[in-house]
């Protein structure tokens, strides 16, 4: 289940991106607080602590502003594109009993059966949970499942009070038939001669029909001096 983090956080009444640059330079981060009909709250979140806080998904926050607590989720966070840094987080506010709508990380476990492939094609499913038990992921075992088994949304077993939002027909996990390397080269052969490719000739292939063809020459001129 998710953790509560506790960060304590100032308020700030400076804005705008000179006001941003200021505050990631003194190694805090800018957001701002909302939700349940209250006027936003914008605040700066101490760096290195909300970082660790963020590493897992659907993290719950308790947020300390002036010694009172609040309880937050962090509903976007802006990353660096290439720096491993955040530059904003928008956190909505939620209470003890309410249910909030969040996608879980789905993880897959186990070994599907010999020769084959397991495909993930959902990563996440979107659950209705309660806002203090939001799981870290739900688990997916395909242990011993042979080619053809499909895990579709709603047969993924769910934790206690978790509902379903995502459609119960999509497909989670696909478990298919590892193709050999006879039929992918068949595959790639066929679609060169669909898309009009000629392959070209590798040197051994190359020699080998080159020394089939001497020889051949060789057989002829064999049998032309026997006749004569």
């Amino acid at each position: 289940m998710s953790d509560n983090s506790k960060l304590v956080a100032e308020k700030r009444s400076d804005f705008g991106k000179g006001a941003a640059r200021k505050i990631r330079r003194a190694g805090n981060i800018p957001a701002v607080m909302y939700g349940h009909g209250t006027d936003p709250v914008h605040i700066s979140l101490p760096g290195h602590d909300t970082m660790m806080a963020l590493k897992q998904a659907n993290a719950l926050l308790t947020i300390v502003i002036d010694g009172a607590e609040q309880l937050a989720l962090a509903k976007d966070v802006q990353r660096d594109p290439i720096k491993p840094v955040i530059d904003h987080v928008d956190l909505v506010v939620v209470r003890k009993g309410e249910k909030v709508t969040v996608d879980v990380p789905v993880h897959v476990e186990g070994e599907a059966a010999a020769e084959t492939v397991v495909t993930l094609d959902h990563n996440t499913l979107q659950v209705e949970v309660p806002a203090t038990d939001i799981p870290e992921n739900v688990v997916v075992s395909v242990e011993g499942f042979e080619a053809g088994t499909q895990v579709l949304a709603g047969a993924v077993e769910l934790p206690e009070g978790a509902t379903l939002v995502t459609d119960a027909e999509a497909l989670v996990v696909n478990v298919t038939a590892a193709i050999t390397a006879e039929a992918l080269e068949a595959e790639l052969a066929e679609a060169e001669a669909e898309a009009g490719i000629e392959r070209e000739e590798s040197e051994d292939g190359a020699a080998a029909e080159a020394g089939e063809g001497e020889a051949a020459e060789a057989e002829t001129a064999a049998a032309e001096g026997d006749e004569a």
